[in-house]
Parts: C-alpha cells; sequence; structure tokens
C-alpha cells in the first residue's frame, strides 16, 4: 500500500473514523435531571454499534485502502473504494435515525415522550462524524481541493545522466565515460596539448563530430504524477508496462512528441502519454 496515494479527502475520512471511534465510548443517552446514572455507550446497544460504528470504520476502512493500492481490487465488478461510500452514507443515515429516536421508540410504550431520553454526546459526535465522512468520501472524486496528494512527495535529487548512478558522497569518481578531474586526456602516443581532446589525431573530422551538440535540446528532469498514470512501451504497443504512482518521483530522460520517455526505479523505460498537471523537480 502507497502511502503517497493517499489524498486529502482520504485524510478527512480518516480524522473521521478516528472522531467516531472516539464518540462510540461516550454516552448515547441523555436524561434531563438524572444526575450519576451510568449511561450505556454505543458498544452496550446493537444498532448504534451495527448501524453506525462498525459501519462507518468499514467504511472509511475501504475507502483508504482502494486509494493506496495500486489496483483496487472488485467485488462483483464493483470497487471496493465504491463500498466504502456506501457504508459511510448508511452509517451517517443510521446515525440521523438514532439521533432523533435515541430510545427506538420505547418512549412511546406505557409513558410519554417527554419522559423519555434524549441523544448523548455519543450520538451527536457519532452523527457528526459519519456526516463528515460521508461527504468527503463522496466528494473526493469531484473537489479538486480534496484530490490533491496528502503527504507531499520528498525533495528529488538532482538529476543524473541516464543510465548513471549518484556519486557515492556527492563527489564525482574516475572511471569508465568519465575524463576525470586531473589531466587532460591525450591520444594514445600523442604529445600532451592542452584542451585537446580526445581522439583528436584520428583525423579533423571525427572531431568535429564529437564537438557537435546533441540534436535534441533536451535536459532530464525528475517529475511526478497527480493521479496514477500508465507507462507504455515504447515500441508503441497499447498494454501498459508499469503505472506511475503519485508521490514519487520519477526521470523524464527524453521527448517523445507531446509525451515522455520516463524511467522508473527499477530501470525500466516506457512512454508517458499523459503529461498534464505534471510536478516537475
Amino acid at each position: 500500500m502507497n502511502i503517497r496515494s493517499l489524498t486529502r479527502g482520504d485524510g478527512v475520512v480518516i480524522g473521521a473514523a478516528v472522531l467516531l471511534f472516539i464518540a462510540s465510548f461516550l454516552d448515547i443517552y441523555s436524561v434531563d435531571g438524572a444526575t450519576g446514572l451510568d449511561m450505556p455507550s454505543a458498544w452496550a446497544s446493537g444498532p448504534v454499534l451495527l448501524g453506525v460504528v462498525l459501519a462507518g470504520l468499514i467504511g472509511a476502512a475501504l475507502v483508504v485502502v482502494s486509494h493506496g493500492l495500486p489496483q483496487v481490487p472488485k467485488v462483483a465488478g464493483i470497487d471496493l473504494g465504491q463500498f466504502g461510500v456506501a457504508f459511510t452514507v448508511f452509517a451517517a443515515w443510521s446515525a440521523l435515525g438514532n439521533v432523533f429516536d435515541p430510545a427506538g421508540g420505547a418512549n412511546n410504550v406505557g409513558e410519554s415522550a417527554s419522559s423519555g431520553p434524549d441523544a448523548g454526546t455519543g450520538l451527536i459526535l457519532s452523527l457528526v462524524a459519519t456526516v463528515v465522512m460521508a461527504a468527503a468520501a463522496v466528494a473526493t472524486p469531484l473537489v479538486p481541493a480534496l484530490k490533491g496528494a496528502l503527504i507531499g512527495a520528498p525533495k528529488p535529487p538532482a538529476p543524473q545522466p541516464y543510465g548513471g548512478q549518484p556519486y557515492p558522497g556527492g563527489q564525482p569518481q574516475g572511471g569508465y565515460g568519465y575524463p576525470g578531474a586531473g589531466a587532460p586526456q591525450q591520444p594514445y602516443g600523442g604529445q600532451p596539448q592542452a584542451g585537446q581532446p580526445f581522439g583528436a589525431g584520428a583525423g579533423a573530422s571525427a572531431g568535429q563530430q564529437q564537438a557537435q551538440p546533441p540534436a535534441a535540446d533536451f535536459s532530464p528532469f525528475w517529475f511526478a504524477v497527480p493521479v496514477p498514470r500508465p507507462l507504455f512501451a515504447e515500441d508503441g504497443s497499447s498494454a501498459p508496462i508499469a503505472e506511475l504512482a503519485p508521490g514519487t518521483w520519477y526521470l523524464a530522460v527524453e521527448q517523445r512528441g507531446q509525451g515522455l520517455i520516463a524511467q522508473t526505479q527499477d530501470g525500466r523505460r516506457g512512454v508517458l502519454q499523459d503529461t498534464s498537471g505534471i510536478q516537475r523537480g
């Protein structure tokens, strides 16, 4: 589960679930003039426990888990997230009914309605928590402010040449393909000349070819996607080879029309066709 895929709306759902769990331990009844009575909590009432507390907590868990998984599981062709939204709406509806009639109609049997108990702190907080939870679960796919990332992506490292590895300790090391910081390289058997490129003695044409700049004016950069985006193969096939997740930095190594050639952490390369809304590092 990738927690960086969670949105601000998921954060609201999580906060409402925590409030609902706390409210389940508070009194669900309130009787005027009664002091010192030990009022029951939601855990002592089957309708409140099943219809409000557990329904809300299960719904919140399904919504958050469905957004954190790379591929949302389906039951009977329906996403788990949609089941979660339905659970949160049902919990809010049940909480509203319990607040209006906390005694479940018992106050109308053999006694006047005025002598029955009122909704306690636990029921009122449960109603607030479930209403906020259901509203966030429903509105997250629709409101851009709620679709933003809950946890920002870390600052990306400095772009490295494609295929290169970061230098240990932040300092470049000599090796294959790196000219080094010492004396300039000289061709085998040649005389040292200041500023002479490697292989200059092989001919003027070869030196001119080495001095030519790259044809494409493109510099590799790090980027992050706002929502999960598929990465397609470079040969143009329609089957995606990977999925880019929000909150993770990827390296763009080449421009391909309106898309980008992106490299994942495991070294795979592919075409990102939809580059709208990407965040550059």
